[in-house]
């Protein structure tokens, strides 16, 4: 079978993160197992009862793997309007399908370098990693951490990269943040406190944090600091009533080397300063994700061979990923993969066909240099 018709496969495979990834799971289960591999699932049940499975299919039960190979199988939901969402079509040299570039070409890739090749061959151990719920918080490839099912020594996480391989990536953090006051007509302020005042007092104080935390730079990011964002705030329950609540959104993205709490840190320390002036100020923080930054040595063995390969040198990449859970496991780990990330989340998503094929040759010399 062709890396087009796999791909093809899989994406006419819904596999939206809200639902269940059973079926996608299956179908990677019953190819691996055609190959010989060893498959294990680990299913889980998440809040709304749908069952969420990883996938590790394995060249040898020893504990050691020398390459693991990881995709996910979730995607992004797709607008109804996009009628051929599900049906992989080929125009103008590119693959336009939901998941056709984050992660579905990566994952078909990786099956049709196991199909080229002799698994005879192979001296030291290989795993294909298939996860879950990786586009709600990376959740999947947390599970499969906290389980410790093997040790890898190198992971390439697909990704889609345009095929240049990523040695490290900033963290990812979320708060869900309240702030609380006590409602009265907007004609008597005094006889109340506007909670969407206070929240505007601490954004202010947010932005500030994101301009101090600026001083500390790793070169080889763009922005070459941690970034801070509000993107999200509602609050009040009408025009002439002050504000009993006012909640919004925080995220903060860390360079590597940065702990993910500093930023939190600080935000604790800014809400201490307005407790001052207002001892009734009043707030929740919720930390809904707290993933840390990555980064892999540039003189990495992977990281090397992948430049190499590529013929592209080792970047950066400000959007999460499940690299830290693949390096808490122990491994040296590099995002890679074909596809450009600007163009996954949209109707229209599509990967080059060049990219494709090119990934499926790369990821066979990275199976042969380091399991062979």
């Amino acid at each position: 079978m062709t890396v087009e018709q796999t791909l093809a496969d899989l994406v006419a495979i819904d596999s939206v993160s809200s639902r269940s990834n059973a079926a996608i799971i299956g179908y990677l289960q019953q190819r691996c197992e055609k190959r010989g591999l060893a498959v294990e699932t680990y299913p889980q049940t998440d809040p709304n009862g749908e069952t969420m499975i990883n996938l590790a299919a394995r060249s040898s039960n020893q504990p050691h793997i020398e390459l693991v190979l990881v995709g996910h199988t979730d995607t992004v939901p797709y607008d109804p309007a996009w009628s051929e969402a599900l049906k992989l079509t080929e125009r103008d040299g590119k693959l336009f399908g939901r998941g056709s570039c984050d992660t579905k070409a990566f994952i078909a890739a990786a099956l049709t370098a196991i199909e080229t090749i002799d698994l005879t061959r192979l001296k030291k151990p290989l795993a294909l990693v298939f996860t879950s719920d990786e586009e709600v918080g990376c959740l999947g490839a947390k599970r499969l951490a906290a389980q410790k099912p093997f040790t890898p020594r190198y992971a390439i996480v697909g990704e889609p990269t345009s095929l240049q391989p990523m040695r490290a990536g900033k963290g990812y953090c979320l708060a869900e943040i309240v702030v609380r006051g006590h409602e009265a007509h907007s004609a008597y302020p005094q006889l109340g406190a506007s909670a969407i005042f206070r929240a505007a007092r601490l954004i202010q104080r947010i932005e500030q944090i994101a301009e101090g935390v600026k001083s500390e730079r790793h070169a080889d990011f763009d922005p070459p600091y941690t970034t801070l964002n509000v993107g999200l705030i509602t609050g009040g329950s009408a025009k002439n009533v002050l504000a009993g609540q006012c909640r919004f959104t925080l995220e903060w993205r860390t360079i590597p080397g940065q702990e993910s709490t500093y930023v939190l840190t600080l935000l604790r320390e800014a809400v201490t300063d307005l407790q001052r002036d207002d001892p009734e100020f009043s707030r929740e923080i919720d930390v809904g994700r707290f993933d840390e930054s990555f980064e892999t040595p540039a003189d990495s063995a992977l990281v090397k061979f992948l430049e190499q390969s590529a013929k592209r040198p080792a970047g950066t990449v400000a959007f999460g990923t499940e690299a830290p859970s693949l390096i808490s496991l122990g491994a040296e780990a590099v995002v890679f993969g074909p596809g450009d990330i600007r163009v996954a989340h949209r109707s229209g998503e599509f990967v080059p066909v060049s990219d494709l094929n090119k990934s499926v040759e790369i990821l066979i010399s990275a199976i042969r240099e380091f399991c062979f």
